[in-house]
């Protein structure tokens, strides 16, 4: 019998937090797709894993017994997985790095340009992520390192290069009545709705609805998204305002949105991830070098001039 691992993954964390809800949140997905995928594994092994009740899900005697020899296969699984794409990546020679809407801005070119001086016969492939699953395929070493905006899921099993510090503003819909002023202060925000990020992206998505500048007060959400243009749509469309780095204004002009700028909330921080948990190659430890090169070292954080979007880096 053939079994999905990653079936053998979501049977993992759940066995693990007892608890369907934080299980789903520990790996991105929603509950009922959770629950899907463990009554699948049950079918395909013909025995029930988990006692389900109130108090959360507890292992049955095979559900015990699966949990005991599951580590091992998945920790071998793992390595196996990494070699091939060390040795694919090497063979192929193509560093694949993921990136988050702007990546690192205008740094991003610079830094692939200037690793192609140092590795000519490389290329360098970008992968975009969505911020429903912003640490997906960095987590499971589909790229090698990830162009990321703090704070981001399971930050502590990454090592991260930062390269610049940048204001954030407050994107809207052009004809939204905050639109007519120049700057505005986030308390002026706490009552509209925003556009979010997924809730299992935690600490990504808090940052982004200024969880940290609320002082307790609740936020609205206006809608929930995962894409670039699916976030541009929602605001266009009224559904909601949202923070944004002030580089958005560049990257993501449109006629019908606005950026202003915002005071009272923190600045957005870019740095590249890569996993502890992995030496890095030559090759991205090449590429690490020159993003190092690159960081943007002048100023703890960036200077904004007078209009959203352009700060100097």
């Amino acid at each position: 019998m053939d079994v999905d691992t990653r079936l053998l993954r979501y049977f993992q964390a759940v066995a693990e937090e007892g608890n369907l809800t934080k299980a789903a949140a520990r790996l991105y997905i929603s509950q009922p797709a959770l629950t899907k995928q463990i009554r699948r594994l049950e079918y395909q092994l013909g025995a029930g894993l988990f006692e389900r009740s109130k108090a959360g899900m507890a292992l049955t005697g095979p559900g015990a017994a699966l949990a005991e020899s599951i580590g091992p296969v998945l920790d071998a699984w793992g390595r196996a997985e990494r070699a091939v794409r060390a040795a694919e990546a090497a063979s192929s020679k193509v560093l694949r790095v993921g990136f988050l809407a702007s990546a690192a801005n205008e740094k991003t070119q610079a830094i692939t340009a200037a690793f192609r001086e140092r590795r000519p016969d490389w290329r360098v492939e970008l992968r975009q992520a969505s911020w429903g699953a912003p640490i997906a395929a960095l987590a499971s070493g589909e790229v090698a390192a990830a162009f990321m905006r703090l704070p981001f899921p399971d930050q502590d099993a990454f090592h991260l290069l930062e390269l610049l510090t940048e204001p954030r503003c407050v994107a809207m819909a052009a004809n939204h009545p905050l639109a007519r002023r120049d700057a505005l202060v986030f308390a002026d925000l706490l009552d509209e709705p925003f556009i979010a990020a997924p809730a299992a992206t935690g600490a990504f998505r808090d940052h982004w609805i200024g969880a940290e500048s609320r002082g307790g007060h609740p936020v609205k959400v206006g809608a929930v998204t995962e894409h670039p243009d699916d976030w541009l749509t929602a605001i266009a469309n009224g559904d909601g305002i949202a923070l944004a780095p002030a580089s958005a204004a560049r990257y993501y002009a449109r006629p019908d949105i606005v950026y202003r700028d915002l005071d009272g909330i923190a600045p957005s921080t870019v740095a590249l991830a890569w996993p502890k948990a992995t030496q890095p190659t030559p090759a991205l430890a090449d590429f690490i070098t020159t993003a190092s090169e690159m960081a943007d070292r002048r100023l703890p954080h960036a200077r904004r001039s007078a209009v959203c979007g352009s700060e100097v880096i």
